[in-house]
C-alpha cells in the first residue's frame, strides 16, 4: 500500500444522511469521521446525495490519505439515467408507496389474475414478491404514470450504485456496478437456484413487463453489472 494512502474509508449513503468514516486497515481503528443530512421525504434528487458524499469528506479531513473506498447505502430505490448519464427525474426512494397499486398488478398479471399463483410465480423467479420498495414497482408506476420519462430510460440503478459511479468519475454507463443484496432487492434478478436465466443474472423480461415494453427494447437498457464478492 502506498505510504501516502495508508488508509480506507467507508461510505453509508443511508435516507437520512450520508456517513464516511476514514480506518486505519491495520488495526481497525477509526481515524476522523463526517456526516452530513440528506432531506426528508421519498423523492430526492439524486445530486443532493453527491453534496451530501462532498460534505461529509471535508468533514472528514479529505480523502488524500485513502487508499480504498467503499460505498454501501439504501436498497430498493429507482435511480433512471437517459443515454447522457443525466438523471431524468428525482429518485423515488424504498419508502415512496406511490407504487403499490403497481405491486399488486405485477402480481395479478403474473398468476393471469389470480393473485396467489400471481405471489407464487415471483417467489420462483426471484425470490421476491413486489411490495411498493422494489424497484421493479417503481418502473411500472413510471411507465403508467410518466410515460414521457419512461421512454427515455437508458440505465436504471439503485441509490449507491448512482454514487459509487458518480465517485469513480465515469460517464460510461457500462461502468455502473452494484452488488448481490442491492440487486436481489430490484425484483428483477433471477433468485438463488434459478435455471433460467442463469442464478444472479437480471430478468430482462420481467423489467420489460413493469416498463411495458418489448423484450428486445428492455434488453437495451443498461444494468448495474453484479460484482461478486471482494471484486472491485
Amino acid at each position: 500500500m502506498n505510504k501516502q494512502r495508508r488508509f480506507v474509508a467507508g461510505v453509508d449513503s443511508s435516507t437520512q444522511s450520508c456517513k464516511v468514516l476514514i480506518v486505519d486497515p491495520a488495526n481497525g481503528a477509526v481515524v476522523r469521521a463526517g456526516r452530513a443530512p440528506h432531506p426528508g421525504g421519498t423523492e430526492v434528487h439524486p445530486e443532493v446525495w453527491w453534496q451530501a458524499f462532498r460534505e461529509a469528506v471535508t468533514q472528514a479531513g479529505g480523502l488524500d490519505d485513502v487508499a480504498a473506498l467503499s460505498v454501501g447505502g439504501q436498497q430498493h430505490g429507482m435511480v433512471c439515467l437517459d443515454a447522457e448519464g443525466h438523471v431524468i427525474r428525482p429518485a423515488l426512494l424504498w419508502n415512496d408507496t406511490r407504487s403499490a397499486v403497481a405491486a399488486r398488478e405485477l402480481i395479478n398479471e403474473a398468476g393471469d389474475g389470480d393473485e396467489e399463483r400471481g405471489a407464487q410465480w415471483w417467489a420462483n423467479a426471484t425470490g421476491s414478491v413486489p411490495v411498493a420498495s422494489l424497484t421493479v414497482t417503481k418502473l411500472r408506476w413510471l411507465a403508467d404514470h410518466e410515460p414521457e420519462n419512461a421512454a427515455r430510460i437508458a440505465a436504471i440503478c439503485l441509490p449507491h450504485d448512482w454514487l459509487t459511479w458518480k465517485i469513480t468519475g465515469s460517464r460510461s454507463l457500462h461502468d455502473l456496478v452494484t452488488d448481490r443484496s442491492d440487486a436481489s432487492g430490484t425484483g428483477y434478478m433471477a433468485r438463488e437456484g434459478a435455471q433460467l436465466p442463469e442464478r444472479g443474472e437480471y430478468r430482462t423480461d420481467i423489467l420489460a413487463a413493469a416498463l411495458r415494453i418489448d423484450p428486445s427494447a428492455a434488453s437495451e437498457i443498461v444494468l448495474p453489472r453484479i460484482l461478486e464478492p471482494f471484486e472491485a
